[in-house]
């Protein structure tokens, strides 16, 4: 089983995690990144961190085997920080390094002006660099500001599928499935996701654009969540194909938009082939006029 964990804060783990990611079947992941639970005073500390998400981290992912890629942005939370707003002039200068895959974590925390400001300032980024955008929806009052958040993307007029909205749950994948962005979801030991809930999801809308992460950082979270969710999704009576898109080719297929996505040519060969014989079968499937989609989503 191979996995691509599209979300996970590796600055938080160590290498022990590592170890076992790879054991468990991770690959490659995507970095955000994200607010550190201590406040930042100044655009320099972030410019210290952003030169860690893209020299450090990748090589200490690499001693395990696994590409480490990363996302550069301000992170909502410090977006209402006016210590921390000049970081916004820093970004261009790191959007068009080679490991920088898109352009978050960006969004909303306690949905402010200063918020929507900075939020739709980086979509417009986002745009300009032809980069894809990971949007964090809020912990509170999820609902409302995953509403405002795709009212936010309409307005900026970013592609619906350069965008994925991700820490979704049951009372929000509803209104993010029939936008065109992606979807992400966090499993979690004890708040966002759980395995069987995400295996409910999957079952009711199907596996298309749907990304599942880990999003382990410094908090109470597990690194292996992700391998966990594909044997639930297994148990369930998902087949290895269905779990290989979730687990697999969907973040290579989000992620793959900004071009820079540099697997290695074995896993990248497996990859396309895979993706391939996943297209022709549900060709076939359509034209034979058969659902491929479980659960009626």
């Amino acid at each position: 089983m191979r996995i691509f964990d599209p979300h996970i804060h590796m600055t938080s783990r160590t290498t022990d995690d590592y170890r076992a990611m790879h054991a468990a079947g991770v690959r490659a992941l995507v970095e955000p990144a994200f607010w550190l639970g201590q406040p930042r005073t100044s655009p320099a500390s972030f410019a210290d961190y952003f030169d860690a998400l893209l020299g450090w981290e990748p090589y200490r992912a690499a001693q395990f085997d696994i590409r480490h890629f990363c996302t550069i942005g301000l992170n909502p939370k410090e977006a209402n920080d006016p210590r921390c707003t000049p970081v916004l002039d820093l970004l261009p200068r790191y959007l068009v390094k080679d490991g920088v895959v898109a352009l978050g974590e960006i969004g909303f925390d306690t949905v402010t002006p200063a918020e929507e400001h900075a939020f739709s300032y980086q979509l417009a980024l986002a745009v300009e660099h032809g980069l894809p955008a990971l949007v964090h929806t809020p912990h509170r009052d999820k609902a409302g500001g995953t509403d405002r958040s795709l009212a936010v993307i309409a307005d900026s007029g970013i592609d619906p599928g350069f965008v994925v909205l991700d820490h979704l749950n049951e009372v929000t994948v509803g209104e993010v499935v029939d936008s065109g962005c992606w979807m992400g979801f966090s499993i979690y030991p004890d708040t966002k996701m759980t395995p069987e809930r995400m295996v409910r999801i999957l079952q009711r809308y199907g596996t298309e654009r749907m990304l599942v992460n880990s999003a382990a950082d410094w908090g109470h979270s597990d690194p292996l969540l992700t391998r966990t969710t594909a044997d639930a999704m297994l148990a369930a009576g998902f087949d290895e194909d269905e779990v290989d898109r979730v687990l697999w080719r969907n973040p290579v297929t989000f992620y793959g938009q900004s071009g820079r996505l540099d697997l290695d040519p074995e896993t990248t060969a497996k990859t396309t082939a895979a993706t391939s014989a996943a297209t022709t079968r549900e060709a076939g499937a359509a034209y034979a006029g058969n659902s491929i989609a479980r659960g009626g989503s």
